[in-house]
């Protein structure tokens, strides 16, 4: 897989470089025509790319160790990362998973009349490159096909990464019957993540730009015919390609003033069908470096980067890392697609991994909302970790097969746990940062009790499923768990940053959506789990006295559930509400009182007895209650009930494609906020604010957890047997594949026909918040092993046998 590298550095031995390896540089006709810096310092105002991604894909790489290392089996480690939104090549990261260094790379179509890009509306396919006889995608290598509306030509791409470089790979294959049309590439840069710091030249090798010492050339395996930079918007050439179908002016630099930057180079006459180009966007720490980079990808050739990416022949790749997954291939039986999702959500979970902070899980390679967040400033958006989105995925690669992501991502969770060593912390200890950057770096610090006891109970699945030894438990109970759990038992003084909040457990500052106080369904089903395995833990670290304060209070906490959190004086007003029923949440410790929980995302706040949402089943799904228990039964008439008031209604039924009937989609939590406005169409805060009309739509794992439930009430009837399990995967598991978009990504939220449709969307199509959501794939893959087991993968026998 290496010998190319080798070829490559030959050719640069003897002074072969773009010019005559690749030959990548602009013909002496346009580079004497570039003589001017571009005006219109510093551009357009940048923001994001479109978050609702029908595609992302980076190389397969192997641990060595528990680490990413270029002398681990797949050899040199690529950190390159890319995505794909309506067609184009969006936000492509280099370096770290967060670091997004062009916001889209687009083609352009000029003919005698007309000019036509890809931001344009065209007719998208997308499709996988490499699938086997069923149609199960085998890497994440995909074929675009944009057709234009007119019927004047056809553009195809095919996009992966070189596993062994720092590079973006595309085969663009143009056809067209008509003559004199020409073909052209634009990048948008947004080096080192943010899109107003860059500069751009154009070279011999190819166009490049840099911010300080992060570069990026774009190059051809043919001439191009023409290249310019300039200023987005003002002086990048596109708007005279749109007017004139021709560049009126060519720039070869943007000078000294940095900016929001524009690449764009002529690839050359279509005239005949088939015409293909091979580009490489390729990244490095100096100039040189990103342009060998691309060179050697170039010198290696579109099949051979190709193969190597799949894992075909001697490589490791992609097909390697699903061959590995050995639960597979009988989990594929409850699937209602044949495996194509299944197959999709274990590449896509994997490929949501920093490469250089092993077992850094992020929540989803997208900025919500992306094209009406601004960029002025780098931001991470969704690629970053939260302890909660992260104990889903870890549990996912466990059900999958691949212990050795779980365990490294376990092991990961260290860095993100407040220390002495934390900087800015100048309060107590234990408890599990927010969000973070995937080195550690703190953003969000807010509490959220959940995800401090989440790691206890992933340490104990390990432990259980032997991937933690019991010395290995050991050694992490005194370092990270037991910390952990002395802080779910006495609470403490959060200070750090901005927060400076006493905690009292159970109560939590915030619930799993981050956006209220007090006492929750969900994270007093997590703190009591995580309690009880932390009591578990301790016994079989002879820490005895710390074992049974930790099961006392865990005890404790869950007697008080119902009295907390569970109403017997309701007051929603829906044909199936009887008034009792558990809240989303409540400030104080009576579930019957009349208090009002805060305002969110331009919500007003309701009296806490109007707020349901799903966290209920949280207690059932990991053990503290059974599926059959009193307080969980009466509450599913209200979670159910599509009578309530569109603002309070949770559920609502979307009908399958093939007309087979209708499935369950959920929202969050009646009156959520956190999505389009209904009353005006526009994306959430944007503008940068919140608007009164904002609503949060359905979420897709919600189906999953519901599906989970399900399974979970027909063991405790002793009733899950081959009918039921069919019934299951016909509703909930197809369900949740009916939610994925055409390149099978699964969305954070979808379309819930309620409101003004500004976007478009289609009723159940996924909307521009985040895609793909690594929680959702996670749920998926959940709950099609719970099926092929027939038994909840997040139950925590020793929970439920604690508390009986």
């Amino acid at each position: 897989m290496k010998k190319y590298n080798l070829i490559t550095a030959s050719l640069l031995t003897l002074g072969l470089t773009a010019c005559g390896a690749q030959n990548t540089s602009t013909t002496n006709e346009s580079t004497t025509a570039q003589l001017k810096s571009a005006p219109g310092a510093p551009g357009a105002e940048p923001f994001w790319a479109y978050a609702g991604k029908t595609g992302i894909g980076t190389s397969y790489e192997q641990y060595q160790n528990g680490q990413y290392s270029d002398s681990a089996a797949t050899g040199d480690v690529s950190k390159v990362w890319f995505s794909i939104a309506k067609g184009m090549i969006t936000e492509t990261m280099f370096g770290l998973i967060h670091q997004a260094q062009i916001k889209d790379m687009q083609f352009i179509v000029t003919g005698k009349d007309f000019t036509v890009s890809e931001a344009d509306d065209l007719d998208v396919t997308i499709d996988y490159l490499h699938k086997d006889a069923q149609g199960r995608p085998l890497s994440l290598a995909y074929k675009v096909t944009s057709t234009d509306k007119q019927g004047r030509f056809t553009l195809e791409k095919h996009i992966f990464t070189d596993p062994d470089g720092q590079t973006l790979f595309v085969r663009s294959i143009f056809n067209t019957s008509l003559k004199g049309v020409k073909a052209y590439v634009a990048v948008n840069p947004y080096i080192n993540n943010n899109g107003l710091g860059d500069f751009a030249k154009t070279t011999e090798h190819g166009l490049v730009a840099w911010e300080d010492d992060n570069y990026l050339t774009l190059q051809s395996s043919t001439p191009f015919k023409m290249q310019s930079v300039g200023f987005t918007g003002v002086s990048d050439g596109i708007t005279s390609l749109k007017t004139q179908q021709t560049l009126s002016k060519q720039y070869s630099n943007t000078g000294d003033k940095a900016g929001n930057v524009t690449l764009l180079a002529e690839l050359g006459n279509i005239d005949s069908n088939n015409a293909t180009f091979d580009l490489a966007l390729s990244f490095g720490k100096t100039q040189q470096q990103s342009q060998q980079q691309g060179i050697q990808s170039l010198s290696k050739g579109y099949q051979n980067v190709l193969d190597a990416y799949n894992g075909k022949g001697e490589a490791l790749g992609w097909e390697d890392y699903l061959q590995s997954l050995k639960p597979l291939n009988t989990m594929v039986k409850q699937t209602a697609d044949g495996g194509k999702l299944l197959y999709t959500s274990a590449m896509v979970l994997k490929a949501q991994e920093d490469k250089t902070n092993a077992g850094a899980l992020i929540a989803s390679l997208s900025n919500p909302w992306g094209e009406t967040v601004s960029a002025k400033e780098g931001s991470t958006g969704y690629k970053a970790v939260w302890v909660r989105d992260f104990y889903q995925v870890a549990m996912a690669f466990m059900a999958l097969g691949d212990t050795a992501t779980a365990k490294t991502a376990f092991e990961y969770l260290e860095k993100v746990q407040v220390t002495n060593k934390t900087p800015g912390n100048n309060g107590d200890t234990g408890w599990f940062l927010q969000k973070t950057h995937v080195d550690g770096e703190l953003e969000w610090v807010g509490v959220q009790l959940d995800q401090t006891a989440m790691p206890i109970m992933l340490a104990w699945k390990l432990h259980k499923a032997n991937v933690l030894s019991d010395e290995e438990l050991k050694s992490w109970y005194g370092k990270m768990l037991k910390p952990a759990a002395d802080f779910l038992v006495e609470g403490g003084r959060a200070k750090i940053l901005w927060n400076d909040t006493q905690i009292t457990p159970p109560a939590t500052q915030q619930e799993r959506w981050e956006e209220q106080s007090g006492y929750s369904p969900s994270t007093t089903a997590a703190v009591v789990a995580g309690l009880i395995t932390a009591s578990d833990i301790a016994t079989l670290s002879g820490d005895t006295q710390n074992a049974v304060r930790y099961l006392a209070t865990a005890k404790k906490y869950n007697n008080d559930i119902e009295s907390q959190m569970f109403t017997t004086d309701g007051n929603l007003k829906g044909e199936n509400s009887d008034g009792e029923y558990f809240i989303r949440i409540g400030q104080d410790t009576d579930a019957n009182s009349d208090t009002k929980i805060n305002a969110n995302n331009g919500r007003q706040g309701f009296n806490k007895k109007q707020i349901l949402d799903g966290g209920f089943l949280e207690l059932a799904r990991y053990g503290v209650r059974g599926a059959n228990d009193e307080s969980i039964v009466k509450t599913l008439p209200e979670y159910d009930d599509e009578t309530l008031e569109d603002n309070l209604q949770v559920k609502y039924s979307f009908s399958f494609d093939d007309g087979s009937g209708t499935f369950a989609g959920y929202r969050r939590y009646g009156n959520d906020g956190y999505g389009e406005d209904e009353v005006t169409g526009t994306n959430y805060a944007e503008g940068g604010s919140n608007t009164p009309g904002q609503r949060g739509r359905v979420w897709p794992f919600f189906t999953g957890e519901r599906g989970h439930y399900e399974i979970a009430v027909a063991n405790a009837n002793n009733a899950l047997d081959d009918v039921k399990q069919a019934d299951i995967k016909n509703s909930y598991v197809k369900g949740l594949e009916q939610f994925a978009n055409s390149g099978m990504m699964l969305p954070e939220q979808v379309w819930d026909g309620i409101g003004v449709n500004k976007a478009g969307y289609e009723l159940g199509e996924g909307t521009n918040s985040a895609t793909p959501l690594a929680w959702t794939h996670a749920e998926y893959i959940k709950l099609v092993r719970s099926l092929s087991d027939k038994q909840v993968w997040d139950y925590y026998p020793v929970v439920a046998e604690s508390l009986n």
